[in-house]
């Protein structure tokens, strides 16, 4: 049994957790409130606090960082975070895997391959790029063990994504849901599950540390296949989808936070946005799971939420 640190309990965290303790490893997750889920240790730690993070990663054999910071608060709460979690690699010896996205790439023509520069054109990206390179930087010079792993949106329980806030919850309802997107192009929709298989996997491999991995994902779906196939699989009426123009999102920014993130990220939405994965399932044997599969966990988990609220 070894430990395994995870800094952050969204989606990733929590299923990277049971995942690891279903295969009976030792399982401390850290966040600022002490939550996570059952049969688990989870502390309540400030994990921009690197000698608080050293001490509760010492003897790990591995340290996740599947922290989710507020969507408008990127810039001022990821560079501590990110700077934390290098020295408690370095001082604990544990290899450091990171949950990654696409932002870094900036705007791309054809499919997002591993290889391609990373060349962002909006500050988050910005933010996540120096994320990346500063801990592949520490890596080369020899003073942390570290990969990322990124997807594209997410599918699964919990999933938060323009998809899931906007359209799905109308769907559901019968209602007649609206995105800021091009609800025809081709996007790749990453599941949780299969975020959390390739986390692990990455991080029990010394020949996959010091590069970036794609997580394996099915082939894209457009907004509005997406949606007529959750209505299909949720027993709801015929999905209606319609676009949401530009100066509505703008609008929203006015008085959301988050709308007014959204902005700046709309080249994602308004072309195809494709996610090439085959170096990681060739390299790890992970097929992805189908997309049917993780819209039904979708559905599931949005409806007992509902339940409870």
């Amino acid at each position: 049994m070894s430990l395994h640190v995870i800094v952050g309990a969204g989606p990733v965290g929590t299923a990277t957790a049971r995942l690891l303790a279903a295969r009976g490893e030792q399982v401390r997750v850290l966040t600022r409130s002490g939550s996570g889920p059952d049969g688990v240790e989870c502390l309540a730690v400030d994990a921009t606090d690197a000698d608080a993070l050293i001490k509760h990663t010492e003897g790990a054999v591995a340290l996740y960082s599947c922290a989710g910071p507020a969507y408008h608060r990127w810039s001022t709460d990821w560079p501590p975070l990110g700077t934390a979690l290098i020295r408690a690699a370095e001082a604990t010896g544990a290899v450091l895997v990171t949950t990654g996205n696409l932002y870094g790439y900036g705007k791309v023509d054809g499919p997002i391959t591993e290889d391609l520069p990373l060349r962002p054109n909006t500050v988050k990206g910005q933010v996540r790029a120096k994320l990346w390179t500063d801990a592949l930087a520490a890596h080369e010079a020899g003073r942390i063990r570290t990969a990322e792993v990124r997807g594209s949106d997410y599918l699964g329980a919990r999933a938060v994504t323009p998809f899931s806030v906007l359209v799905l919850p109308k769907v559901l309802s019968g209602g007649r849901g609206s995105a800021p997107a091009d609800l025809d192009a081709p996007h790749s929709w990453t599941y949780v599950g299969d975020v959390v298989r390739t986390l692990v996997a990455v991080a029990a491999d010394e020949n996959a540390w010091g590069r970036a991995w794609h997580v394996p994902t099915p082939a894209p779906l457009s907004v509005r296949a997406l949606a007529t196939r959750a209505a299909e699989l949720a027993g709801a009426p015929a999905a209606r989808v319609a676009k949401m123009p530009g100066f509505a999102l703008r609008l929203a920014g006015l008085f959301n936070p988050d709308a007014r993130e959204m902005i700046e990220t709309q080249y994602q939405w308004q072309g195809p946005f494709v996610l090439d994965s085959t170096a990681a399932t060739v390299a790890f044997g992970i097929q992805p799971t189908p997309t049917d599969d993780a819209l039904r966990e979708t559905v599931e988990s949005m409806r007992a939420q509902a339940k409870t609220a």
